[in-house]
């Protein structure tokens, strides 16, 4: 969970679905308006509520209290469509925006606030832009958190960096947002947030569970995750214009060599590759153009240079078909031509250097490996890519060269020795709080790595100094110290130094594919390092240490 709160603007729409219903369905929200979902009120309009009509009431009841009650039926999808308009105005003024729900989102105060003079001047520019952009009433809170940010929109109110407990404090418990633990903590004499927040952390966790302690920590002021803003899309597309149209392949082509670069630049400088190339065109008489090409690999200068020839070249010149048919010309030349690219990928090999350059010789071996993919397949030339797992053969995924770089497994750092894999099987990624967390491999090798991982583990017999086998019991109790390794029908060799044993038990909930080893790490009177594991009595040599 996270820390200290971000300091954090939130503007707020009063009134949300009867707004949207406005905006979409054209309901007139200056009229008695209720939006119902499961036949309660979720939200009404302000000429409703003066009709004396609540969030939770019946529709009969409100139908009741306002006879002239127009409803709509409640629509998540509506509301969030006409939102959209409202985040993009917001998104002209400050970047990194987080939508909370529709009719809500949130962002980091700092940055705004340091280039609009002030918290006050940067929540009445958001609040004044979004009016004329969009004709939309708002609110904006400013405070330490989302949760306290939210209260304080809803009174228009800036709350000074370090007062928000204090701000929480003389609000009700109801503002939690959760009616069940209002009611159940106001029949226990917890009256107020301050009251709520006062109570001991363990307590409330062990009487109203993990909710309730989410809701505790809100209450004190402490946001269980920080901001996952918004952040707009970099515009990755390069464009060129020609006041001469062209009609010839060879002008063409040196016109695409030339924006091939400019694409290829644009995307190193973010770190990114590009595996599907749109290339579009239009003539001189509007006709448009358009083709995607895909690669198994990463397209480099020169090879998005070819395919947008090669396009330029079938469009211009035409192909002759096996029917004898030919594809009809552009009626005019080329006079715009634009490289998107349609799939990118991360790969940091591709970022420039201190001076700009990304590499002669990393271009060269590209290029290399390529042509021996091209000529072999794709899995010909492999890379190594280090990822997560306990023993050395499970870190290590054969990738392909110019596919993207991932582990098969996410990867924690190098865990203390002696740990055991006590915990249920966990899938992947967990989340905490919204933060994410990799596995802990418990039973992982500390560090060093070994330099070579056998394919096949080698057969070996480890003996102690009365020539007596060594075995590990079932309490990883070594049965004596170990002396002397035989590996295969080779001669034996005298272990002078050894550590272990570190135990792994894998998949012990599923007794199909339950395993169970200990492993060693020997030094040899040779001055070699081997990785031993034992299981079920049989000794094995997995690796060899530098």
């Amino acid at each position: 969970m996270s820390g200290t709160p971000v300091r954090t603007l939130l503007l707020w729409c009063p009134d949300w679905p009867v707004l949207a219903a406005e905006i979409v369905d054209g309901v007139p929200a200056t009229g008695p308006v209720a939006v119902l979902h499961a036949n309660r009120v979720v939200a009404c309009s302000e000429r409703a509520r003066a009709e004396g009509v609540r969030r939770g009431l019946r529709k009969r009841e409100a139908q009741g209290r306002c006879p002239q009650l127009t409803v709509v039926d409640h629509d998540p999808g509506r509301d969030a469509r006409a939102f959209e308009p409202v985040v993009a105005a917001v998104e002209e003024v400050a970047v990194g925006v987080e939508v909370i729900r529709p009719g809500a989102c949130a962002l980091a105060a700092r940055g705004p606030t340091r280039y609009l003079g002030g918290e006050e001047a940067a929540a009445e520019r958001i609040v004044e832009h979004v009016a004329q952009s969009c004709a939309v009433e708002s609110q904006v809170g400013i405070a330490d958190g989302v949760f306290a940010a939210g209260l304080a929109a809803r009174e228009g109110r800036i709350v000074p960096p370090g007062g928000t407990p204090e701000f929480l404090a003389a609000l009700p418990v109801e503002a939690l947002g959760r009616p069940a633990l209002a009611d159940l903590l106001r029949r226990l004499g917890v009256r107020t947030l301050g009251d709520f927040a006062a109570l001991p952390g363990g307590d409330v966790l062990a009487r109203f569970g993990f909710d309730g302690a989410l809701a505790h920590r809100l209450a004190a002021g402490r946001d269980h995750r920080p901001l996952a803003v918004r952040q707009p899309p970099a515009d990755l597309a390069v464009t060129a214009g020609y006041d001469d149209p062209l009609d010839r392949v060879d002008a063409a082509a040196f016109a695409a060599r030339a924006l091939a670069e400019q694409l290829h630049e644009r995307l190193a400088a973010y770190g990114l590759a590009c595996t599907r190339l749109g290339i579009e065109a239009v003539t001189a008489h509007g006709q448009e153009l358009h083709r995607v090409w895909r690669h198994d690999g990463l397209l480099t200068a020169v090879a998005i240079a070819d395919r947008v020839r090669w396009q330029l070249d079938g469009w211009l010149s035409g192909g002759t078909g096996r029917g004898g048919t030919r594809p009809a010309r552009p009626t005019a030349g080329i006079i715009r031509l634009r490289l998107v690219p349609d799939g990118v990928l991360a790969q940091a090999g591709l970022q420039p250097g201190l001076w700009g350059e990304t590499g002669e010789e990393r271009e060269r071996a590209h290029r290399a490996l390529s042509r021996v993919q091209g000529i072999l397949g794709p899995e010909a030339v492999v890379t190594a890519v280090l990822g997560g797992g306990r023993s050395p053969a499970d870190q290590v995924r054969l990738v392909p060269w110019g596919d993207e770089r991932l582990p098969a497994r996410p990867g924690p750092p190098p865990l203390p020795a002696g740990s055991t894999d006590e915990a249920a099987p966990q899938a992947g990624v967990v989340r905490s709080g919204g933060v994410a967390a990799v596995p802990p491999w418990p039973g992982r090798l500390p560090p060093p790595a070994p330099a070579v991982v056998l394919p096949t583990p080698l057969l070996a017999a480890v003996h102690d100094a009365a020539g007596e086998p060594v075995g590990v019991s079932a309490r990883l109790a070594v049965s004596a110290a170990p002396a002397r390794l035989v590996v295969g029908t080779g001669r034996p060799a005298e272990i002078v130094g050894w550590a272990g044993p570190w135990p792994v038990d894998e998949r012990w909930w599923a007794p199909a594919e339950a395993r169970r080893r200990a492993r060693f790490q020997v030094c040899l009177a040779d001055g070699a390092a081997l990785l031993l594991a034992v299981e079920a009595g049989q000794w094995l040599v997995e690796a060899i240490y530098d």
